[in-house]
């Protein structure tokens, strides 16, 4: 199997990520109908892709759900659901994936497989997941606790430890 590109691997796991909306059956048996349907073996990325956002499903469809203001996941498009799942599963559990490739990469799969206004409609979520990961981590950031070394006397001091 010759090496493929991040985003033609991105494009495999979409697809076995948007026939899974449509067929209930066990991954692997979607991965061994995709080797028959597209003469084509599934790389790694694209099985463990899949793989992580059915296990995730729940909280990756919560999160797409709150920021899809107006809009009930029934009704927004399989092809836009598939895309939207691929790349909020990228930015909460892959982190080697910078945030912004997930987003850009997603908007470009919508360009490619979807309706034209899903590509702003799938990059208006995904800015506002982006903003709230980094909203979080910044504040996970502020309140790690200060080394003993870089703690100040004032710090001892309020809390009891230098008189």
């Amino acid at each position: 199997m010759k090496e493929l590109k991040r985003s033609e691997q991105r494009e495999q796991a979409f697809a076995i990520i948007f026939e899974r909306i449509f067929n209930e059956a066990p991954l692997e048996e979607l991965v061994d109908n995709a080797l028959l349907a597209r003469d084509y073996e599934l790389c790694d990325y694209a099985k463990k892709t899949a793989e992580g956002v059915q296990e995730h499903l729940e909280e990756i469809d919560a999160a797409i759900e709150r920021y899809a203001v107006g809009w009930k996941k029934q009704r927004i498009s399989k092809v836009a659901l598939a895309v939207l799942r691929l790349a909020v599963y990228e930015m909460k559990y892959e982190e080697e994936v910078p945030v912004a490739v997930s987003v850009n990469e997603a908007v470009e799969l919508a360009k490619k497989f979807a309706a034209p206004a899903d590509a702003a409609f799938i990059n208006g979520i995904l800015g506002s997941i982006s903003r709230e990961k980094n909203s979080a981590e910044e504040c996970c950031e502020a309140q790690e606790p200060k080394a003993p070394e870089q703690a100040s006397s004032e710090d001892c001091r309020s809390e009891g430890k230098v008189q």
